[in-house]
């Protein structure tokens, strides 16, 4: 998993834009992973979308789909160079997807609370891999996932990046005000939303959080 910014692109989030323009302004400002959250997108129009943003993406960052585990392995099927998935504690368990999507694709858990990072450590203790990075949120209260839970702070989210054995993606209301706290809180990846997809130029945004990101000391 690499660290850095990772860019969730929420289909309601991008100010009417297609998600395959958004997905092509933020690799050429040098995203490495991006998570495609639809949720209100039919399955198959979804597929369609995760192809036509893997043509962007391809040998230059890593593209995962929220929640969607069939949407995966239809556009695995037919063809479109997508990397993995990330699940939520409400979905399919993380050992059966691990068995669903395979050994080499990338998996990724929320995690809120210091149950579920330890359930995901025992996972990872018990089967090395099964999940290779958790989503640590919301660190902030957020309107783009409205069934959040109770904001974790920069506090919580250090508490959380020294409980877990994966790598932590902090995620939930951030933006490049965010970037001191969060590294120096020990995540590995900032998750952002609004703060790319909502930008009046996505690519120069990304830029930014990423000069940012590798400009910051923690």
């Amino acid at each position: 998993m690499a660290s850095g910014i990772y860019l969730v692109l929420d289909s309601n989030s991008t100010a009417g834009r297609p998600l395959e323009h958004i997905v092509e302004a933020a690799v050429a400002g040098g995203i490495t992973t991006i998570q495609l959250r639809c949720k209100d997108m039919p399955a198959g129009e979804f597929v369609d979308t995760v192809e036509s943003c893997a043509k962007h993406t391809s040998g230059r960052a890593a593209l995962l789909v929220n929640d969607r585990i069939d949407v995966y392995l239809a556009a695995r099927a037919r063809g479109a160079d997508v990397q993995g998935v990330h699940i939520g504690q409400s979905d399919i368990p993380a050992d059966l997807v691990r068995t669903l999507i395979g050994p080499h694709a990338v998996l990724g858990l929320s995690a809120s609370t210091a149950d579920e990072i330890d359930t995901a450590n025992e996972l990872n203790a018990f089967a090395p891999g099964t999940v290779d990075y958790l989503g640590v949120g919301a660190v902030h209260a957020t309107p783009t996932k409205k069934d959040h839970p109770e904001p974790l702070g920069y506090g919580g989210l250090a508490a959380a990046a020294a409980r877990s054995t994966a790598p932590v993606v902090a995620i939930g209301g951030l933006d490049t005000t965010d970037v001191p706290a969060i590294r120096s809180a020990g995540a590995a990846s900032m998750a952002v939303v609004r703060a790319i997809c909502a930008a009046d130029d996505p690519r120069t945004a990304t830029a930014h959080l990423i000069s940012l990101w590798e400009g910051e000391t923690p």
